[in-house]
């Protein structure tokens, strides 16, 4: 049986529920963002909700609970595929059904085998689903949770300030500041709406970087990741403080560093005189992180495109040029032609101040893979590289 499409109040509501969906970003993991709006019988809304956190109600919970008796021959519209199995929190599928909601429409499918199957199970007990509804939008919403879990690993993306041929810093090492105000407020809200921050071991040296929230911005501290193969990061560095947890990761046979009990290390191996970062991304994975923001510097960057371990770029592009003598914002990865290039899709081109943000995917939204490269793959004609460090 073919359910009907959605009703303008339906899309309405999918709008509502991609909005609340969003005001937890980057304190969810390792769950998806979801939002979910209650209409009533008569087509209005009588609750919203969202997911808060790992442990915390599903969305859909939550608007059943503000919708109460009101939910009973309604809809339910959310952003994700509800769920139908049993984690820290019950099935959604059966939730809804226990509240008497006739009709579920919904975006996203969910690509999580584990938690997949409830518009199966919803059908079968008699209630119209219908799948699909504003999908690009609720993609784009919770892209970084789902490119995670179709690629079995963290969603990747590397942010960069740089003038208008490429470069990070003049030829003295001066970068303060390439970029205006308006375009770092928004990398740190960019910031805050990851799990983990990366940075490797030259942009430690050069910039002691902090990596926590500035500029007014909200949110959860990410995780402070650190990539130190020599061991070499100084007991007083600013990511040592006890503002958010840091990993510090090593080589297996580097001297461990004197750290806070709040701080770790982790070791992995070198592969090519460098720290491989496949492994790195492997333990984020089960500690539960679904997003890593990689900001610095050049040959960190190279090293996640030669081994095809990037998902995104957001670039704040100034109108300012440096000249060749000045540092590059990418390093050697191995691309001799362009066919070995990485030719990347521009998703969004916005205006901040006199500057300009782009944000590009090393695939297309929304589904799953693009033809191209698989999860970890190198693309055709890329050299791997083993990491960095």
């Amino acid at each position: 049986m073919t359910s009907p499409p959605p009703s303008p109040a339906e899309e309405s509501a999918m709008r509502r529920a991609v909005e609340l969906a969003a005001t937890a970003l980057g304190r969810t993991s390792p769950n998806p963002v979801v939002g979910c709006v209650i209409l009533g019988a008569d087509g209005t809304p009588v609750g919203e909700g969202f997911h808060r956190g790992a442990g915390q109600p599903h969305a859909e919970v939550e608007a059943l609970a503000v919708a109460g008796d009101r939910a009973r021959g309604g809809t339910a519209v959310v952003t994700l595929e509800p769920c139908a199995h049993q984690g820290r929190t019950g099935p959604c599928a059966e939730a809804l059904l226990r509240a008497g909601i006739a009709r579920v429409v919904y975006a996203v499918p969910d690509p999580d085998p584990t938690a997949a199957g409830g518009a199966r199970r919803l059908r079968d007990a008699g209630v119209e689903v219908t799948g699909g509804v504003l999908r690009a939008e609720a993609e784009r919403g919770n892209e970084l949770w789902l490119t995670a879990v179709r690629r079995g690993r963290p969603c990747v993306t590397w942010k960069f300030g740089g003038t208008l041929d490429g470069r990070a810093a003049a030829p003295d090492g001066t970068s303060r500041w390439i970029t205006g105000p308006e375009s770092r407020q928004d990398a740190h809200a960019l910031r805050a709406a990851h799990d983990a921050v990366l940075v490797g071991s030259g942009t430690l040296r050069t910039d002691d970087p902090h990596l926590g929230l500035r500029h007014g911005v909200a949110g959860a501290p990410a995780l402070r990741v650190v990539l130190d193969r020599d061991g070499t990061i100084a007991p007083h560095a600013r990511v040592l403080d006890d503002a958010a947890p840091t990993l510090v990761v090593t080589g297996p046979h580097t001297p461990k560093p004197a750290l806070h009990d709040r701080h770790e290390v982790l070791r992995v191996p070198v592969t090519g005189g460098a720290l491989d970062i496949a492994v790195l991304l492997d333990d984020l994975w089960a500690r539960g992180v679904r997003s890593v923001l990689l900001e610095g510097g050049a040959r960190l960057a190279a090293s996640f495109v030669a081994q095809g371990l990037l998902d995104r770029v957001v670039a704040y592009v100034a109108p300012l040029v440096l000249g060749a003598a000045a540092r590059p914002v990418l390093g050697d990865f191995g691309a001799h032609t362009l066919m070995a290039g990485l030719r990347l899709r521009l998703g969004e081109a916005t205006r901040l101040g006199d500057d300009v943000r782009l944000l590009l995917r090393t695939r297309e939204l929304p589904g799953g893979e693009a033809p191209g490269a698989g999860a970890g793959d190198r693309a055709e004609g890329r050299t791997a590289g083993g990491g960095v460090g």
